[in-house]
């Protein structure tokens, strides 16, 4: 194994970055003949077509804690964490059949814009506020430093320390190579987004091969992945198990911290659900990629990026399992026995060029999401607070570069927080980290999306409560139930699990924070019902819907039976 790039590697990365880079300048010189206004630089109104706008939603939501965090799972707990996936391409359906139709029929552009239209400028800017602060200090720094440290991790020869300082260096490198397809706008981000996804597939599906080839060779049946593969099922059946079993008195600690991650079949509950239709559908981030095309566009948009996360977790999953299987038998080092160290140790199995391709593939998936995210701060500070409360008079040139210096600022302002400390991410890996607390807010803004949406009373105090209730339930459930409440009730049962306190081992009682997730939203639209049933009978606010908008043409029905079927012979497969 040699871990050493070469000629080669350092090419194709740029062949790479030119290719990206060009194709982003010629775009953005193309348009620069037009007038460039908030709807172009925002949503690139009516320009995306529906193939740019699904690979875009892709390379937007795969990042280095998918790479890095999901592939360490998947060495850690196997094919259960590909639930994150696969529920997605079910919520993304949900999404594009129930949610968009509204968005574009209120002509949404923002969603606390939508927040203001149905509830009321408050609440809207509570949500901005809350949405600024979470892109920028948590999932702007998150992509940042476990971007830089992902590649730092990946060029970074046999064994060599990498300083804090390497990382940030990593870090302005992502950041102007962002920034660059940034300010072009949407339509910039949205049509290199597809260049990043096809790097990014390529890339990713050929790790993934010659993991499983390793495997193969390993086990002396030659060269063939699907050997490899299936060595991989008869060596670890546990990994390739959809659904874990809830722990016994006799369990091990093991099986426990698994469940604590994944808890079977109740994350299918209520969790995954939460996690995933908050993401994609009340996620300026996500929905952004739509609001600018018309429904049918939007809708097949959505629904192929549906389609493409049934292959996801082959990319980011299975070389964690790959390299759970080389570890177990002594042909793989793991650096500091880490299990987000594993996607990095299979590349050093890739021959040369192929490295540089697999570096190529995260760079794409790191920038890509940098780019999205940078867009959809710039369009809630400029559409939702600049210009509602600092200039109402601005035009829309003004408008324009008031979103390019936001840009600016918040990659700076992201670089700067960008610390490890600050994360906290080092015990539980970077992306259960990430799941479980964006989680603390996703039942109390999902209660508030859903009921806004479907339920003409909900009043916009109820909307407040549930947000309120939302946090503060999230947190007592995960921090404080055990202890408050005891390890056995019949809302829940609490396991050990081991975690550092002040430099030492200790041991604390923990609920699986996706059935916390769970119940906190079940007493939240409990607690907003009640509000609101105490409100008026009528909402003058609230939206009209009619069966015509969620009507669907055969072909998207024909996506969704396609879609639906493979998934389901999927978890026959695997359950």
């Amino acid at each position: 194994m040699n871990k050493s790039l070469v000629t080669s590697d350092y090419v194709v990365f740029v062949v790479y970055f030119i290719i990206v880079a060009s194709y982003g300048i010629w775009i953005y010189r193309r348009k620069k003949k037009t007038v460039t206004d908030t709807k172009d630089f925002f949503l690139a109104e009516g320009t995306l077509t529906w193939w740019a706008i699904g690979a875009s939603l892709i390379a937007s939501n795969i990042s280095a804690e998918q790479f890095i965090g999901m592939s360490g799972d998947g060495f850690f707990a196997g094919i259960a964490v590909a639930a994150y996936e696969w529920i997605a391409a079910v919520a993304l359906i949900i999404i594009a059949v129930w949610f968009i139709p509204v968005y574009l029929k209120n002509k949404i552009y923002t969603m606390p814009q939508f927040l203001k239209m149905r509830y009321n400028e408050t609440v809207a800017l509570i949500m901005a506020i809350f949405w600024l602060l979470l892109y920028v200090f948590v999932n702007l720094t998150s992509i940042l430093y476990l971007g830089a440290a992902a590649i730092s991790g990946l060029v970074s020869m046999g064994g060599v320390q990498v300083y804090e300082h390497n990382l940030h260096i990593i870090m302005i490198g992502l950041a102007l190579f962002a920034l660059l397809i940034t300010l072009g706008g949407m339509k910039v981000i949205g049509f290199t987004d597809v260049i990043q996804v096809g790097v990014l597939i390529i890339g990713g599906l050929a790790t993934s091969y010659l993991a499983l080839s390793v495997v193969a060779q390993n086990f002396g049946l030659g060269n063939s992945a699907l050997a490899g593969f299936n060595a991989m099922l008869k060596d670890a059946p546990e990994h390739f198990r959809m659904i874990f079993n809830k722990p016994s008195p006799v369990s091990s600690q093991l099986d426990i911290d698994k469940y604590l991650v994944l808890p079977g079949i109740a994350m299918y509950a209520a969790g995954q659900w939460i996690v995933n239709l908050n993401y994609w559908g009340c996620n300026q981030y996500i929905t952004q990629r739509a609001l600018g095309a018309n429904l049918q566009t939007a809708r097949t948009g959505i629904l192929f990026a549906g389609f493409l996360k049934l292959l996801m977790p082959v990319i980011v999953m299975l070389p964690g399992i790959a390299a759970f299987v080389l570890y177990k038998h002594g042909n793989l080092h793991l650096e500091g026995g880490s299990k987000d160290n594993a996607y990095s140790a299979v590349l050093g199995f890739l021959p040369a060029g192929l490295k540089g391709l697999s570096i190529a593939a995260l760079t794409a998936a790191i920038v890509s999401s940098l780019a999205g995210k940078l867009n959809s701060i710039s369009t809630i500070f400029t559409l939702d607070i600049y210009k509602k409360y600092f200039n109402k008079t601005a035009g829309e040139q003004k408008l324009v570069w008031a979103g390019r210096v936001t840009v600016v600022f918040a990659l700076i302002v992201g670089i700067i927080f960008t610390w490890k400390d600050l994360l906290g991410i080092s015990g539980s890996g970077g992306f259960t980290f990430i799941q479980k607390y964006t989680g603390f807010i996703s039942p109390g803004v999902l209660a508030m999306f859903l009921l806004g949406m479907f339920w003409k009373r909900t009043t916009a105090a109820a909307a407040v409560a549930g947000l309120v209730t939302g946090f503060v339930l999230c947190v007592f459930f995960n921090i404080y139930a055990p202890d408050t409440l005891g390890h056995h009730t019949w809302l829940y049962t609490a396991y050990p699990t081991q975690v550092v306190v002040n430099g030492a081992l200790a041991t604390v009682w923990q609920i699986p924070f996706l059935i916390c997730m769970g119940l906190a939203f079940l007493f939240t639209v409990i607690v907003m019902v009640g509000v609101s049933l105490g409100g008026p009978r009528i909402n003058p606010k609230a939206f009209h819907l009619d069966r015509e908008m969620f009507k669907v043409t055969p072909s998207t029905v024909a996506l969704i039976v396609v879609t639906l079927a493979i998934l389901m012979a999927i978890y026959v497969k695997f359950w």
